[in-house]
């Protein structure tokens, strides 16, 4: 859905510029999530939960971003599916090799803030390895239509997706940080499923069909 004021990319980018594109793009997408108030971001949330637990079916392992403020707020979605006795994997940032480690969150009491200002199960953790989890929610700065995310710049999502290929990646974000295009390079790796306030935005393989298909079982 292209509209004024999305993400966009300057005309006279080259192929050198990608990275000073993509931090210009970044400050972009901040200033227009810093501009939400409170009340629309808890509403958009809450629109994306709806969406997101739409295509939750069965009970198979879900790993999911914690949120920080400003992000699309996956507490209430954490507390929900707790709640319905689903099994939840939360990652923890690992500074040192610039990826992420998995470990099983029961309590969202066991949060607390961490690295970058994420909150993570420091000194509560329960391993978990990559393979037993389906599906990864990933928190974004932008995106387009075709998959591609903006990310925070560290590359610690991209690095953790790319020695995972089998997990179904979607990615959080508000709807005003679309972007008609995000420039991409070979570290970077697309979403398959985007969900914002306004639905729910299948890219590539998962395009079509609508309902009820591989993307879906895969959650099962």
């Amino acid at each position: 859905m292209a509209e004024d004021g999305q993400l966009s990319v300057p005309t006279t980018m080259q192929e050198t510029d990608l990275p000073s594109t993509k931090r210009s793009m970044r400050d972009t997408a901040r200033n227009k999530r810093a501009a939400l108030s409170p009340e629309e971001i808890s509403a958009a949330s809450n629109s994306i939960r709806e969406h997101l637990m739409g295509i939750l079916d069965g009970t198979g392992q879900l790993m999911v971003y914690v949120s920080k403020p400003l992000e699309v707020d996956t507490h209430p979605l954490i507390e929900q599916l707790l709640s319905g006795k689903r099994k939840i994997v939360v990652p923890i940032i690992e500074k040192e090799t610039k990826t992420l480690r998995l470990t099983y969150l029961t309590q969202t009491s066991d949060l607390i803030e961490s690295t970058f200002g994420v909150p993570e199960p420091i000194g509560r953790e329960q391993p978990v390895d990559p393979r037993a989890v389906k599906a990864v929610i990933v928190p974004m700065l932008g995106f387009d239509q075709r998959g591609h995310r903006l990310g925070y710049g560290s590359g610690y999502y991209d690095r953790f997706l790319s020695a995972n290929p089998h997990l179904l990646k979607i990615g959080l974000a508000f709807s005003c940080l679309e972007a008609a295009e995000i420039p991409v390079d070979e570290n970077d790796v697309s979403m398959d499923l985007i969900i914002t306030e306004h639905g729910i935005i299948r890219c590539g393989s998962c395009r079509a069909p609508d309902k009820g298909d591989t993307w879906r079982n895969t959650l099962k």
